[in-house]
């Protein structure tokens, strides 16, 4: 039989991936074993961050809270379990957006919520 080479399938494959490890520093996005390497290694690495990302927001939106709770005299697992108690069901994202752009509406969930744990 005679030997088959590659053609334009590997042609193809090999600059699907230098396609995507442009803008990569250095051999690695020119060597197509290099490339490869650094593209997988970069999927795995978005793959993973997309998930963390959504840690990561809700990290700073605690963060947020707190820090508007404690300037009402609140801590932040105060300010959740009295909103808990008063039925408000408002979430984390939007208590944050609260707190940095509408600090009023954000002072009066804080003492309701106040009320509910003091109560």
């Amino acid at each position: 039989m005679a030997r088959v080479k590659g053609g334009y399938v590997t042609r193809r494959r090999r600059k699907k991936v230098l396609k995507l490890a442009r803008g990569y520093f250095g051999s690695k996005h020119t060597l197509f074993k290099t490339a490869k390497q650094q593209v997988m290694k970069s999927l795995t690495y978005a793959y993973r961050d997309r998930r963390q990302r959504k840690r990561d927001f809700r990290r700073l939106w605690i963060s947020r809270i707190n820090a508007a709770a404690r300037m009402n005299g609140l801590s932040y697992n105060k300010m959740m379990h009295g909103l808990k108690q008063a039925g408000v069901e408002v979430n984390r994202k939007m208590l944050a957006d609260l707190a940095v752009n509408d600090k009023k509406a954000f002072s009066e969930l804080a003492s309701l919520a106040k009320e509910k744990v003091n109560a």
